[in-house]
């Protein structure tokens, strides 16, 4: 959205003449810009202003009922404090569910089986880095390339970090759109059938639309098929933990997950079967006691380290397919 449309639709929002700011903020508005590198025109910064404002109040009401027990979360303005509702869901692309489930399901090999009240795949060396998608909406990408990196130490006992850049320009003859949004499965296809994908180290992650420069000389990564997951909770533990981190497809369109900070996340209004975001599902565990306590999915998120605990997120498990956690699963062969 360009400065002109924003300020547009903002001032149909505005009663009339210019919003009224607090004073009182000015010092934290201008360390959260500095934060962030925002600049603005005169024009937009007022209004920017006005939303930062309403978005802070949002949030410090939300904290100060965590006091009264009725949240298990708290939020944190962040990079996208300056950004409407409306703005933030227009980032995110709907994932066709239901249109995928011709693809192979993991076998119930595992049923019965008693597996770790806690895994993290991030300690056992199995995941790079987070990474930050910036204006690119390639979410998709991060989720697949994440699940495949794991794979291959399995087959080449290095972690080696592969090339986002690759899938966004390359996999749109798959369906993809490149930084305008893409859907994990069909970056799975790219993969599979082009019969190889690069390193980040050859093929650098740009943030913005490009040819395909892919080289096969260049590939670092291949796969021999991919695995969609029956939308269970059951069984996307069963993937985690016996074949390690899983790309995943979230319900993320709303306010409390874009400034989710640490807790357990728990959106009441979440859908178990819109998914708009793809992430990485790193593990799992529980706070307090194992019967009575929060059980939670720990997901890598592709914000930045400054979003959530350092870049990761504590979701609800166990209650419903919270946030369509389990309804969007894949995870490669090598």
């Amino acid at each position: 959205m360009t400065p002109a449309v924003f300020i547009a639709i903002l001032c149909l929002g505005v009663a009339s003449g210019a919003p009224i700011l607090d004073p009182s903020l000015d010092a934290e508005w201008q360390e959260w810009k500095k934060k962030y590198d925002k600049s603005y025109s005169l024009e937009e910064e007022e209004l920017r202003r006005a939303v930062w404002e309403e978005n802070l109040k949002m949030i410090k009401l939300h904290n100060g009922e965590n006091g009264l027990g009725k949240n298990g979360f708290t939020m944190e303005i962040n990079e996208f404090g300056d950004t409407t509702g409306e703005e933030f869901r227009k980032m995110m692309v709907e994932f066709p569910v239901q249109t995928h489930r011709e693809g192979k399901s993991i076998m119930k090999r595992a049923a019965g089986s008693i597996f770790p009240k806690f895994v993290d795949w991030r300690k056992k060396g199995y995941v790079t880095p987070v990474r930050r998608q910036g204006n690119c909406n390639a979410c998709w990408a991060f989720s697949v390339t994440g699940a495949i990196e794991a794979q291959t130490i399995w087959q080449s006992g290095k972690l080696i970090p592969l090339s986002v850049q690759n899938l966004v320009d390359c996999s749109k003859p798959q369906g993809n759109n490149g930084c305008l949004g893409g859907d994990t499965y069909n970056a799975f296809q790219y993969v599979l059938h082009n019969g190889g994908l690069q390193s980040e180290a050859t093929y650098p992650y740009e943030g913005k639309d490009g040819p395909c420069r892919y080289n096969p000389k260049n590939s670092s990564a291949e796969i021999t098929g991919f695995v969609s997951l029956p939308e269970s909770e059951d069984i996307l533990m069963v993937a985690v933990a016996t074949i390690g981190p899983i790309s995943a497809g979230i319900d993320a369109s709303h306010e409390s997950f874009k400034f989710y900070k640490k807790g357990i996340y728990h959106e009441p209004n979440c859908s178990s079967n819109s998914v708009t975001h793809g992430v990485l599902v790193v593990g799992y565990g529980f706070k307090g006691n194992d019967t009575g306590g929060d059980h939670y999915w720990l997901i890598k998120n592709s914000w930045g380290k400054q979003w959530g605990i350092r870049g990761y997120m504590k979701i609800t498990k166990d209650k419903n397919n919270h946030c369509a956690i389990a309804s969007y699963a894949h995870y490669p062969t090598i």
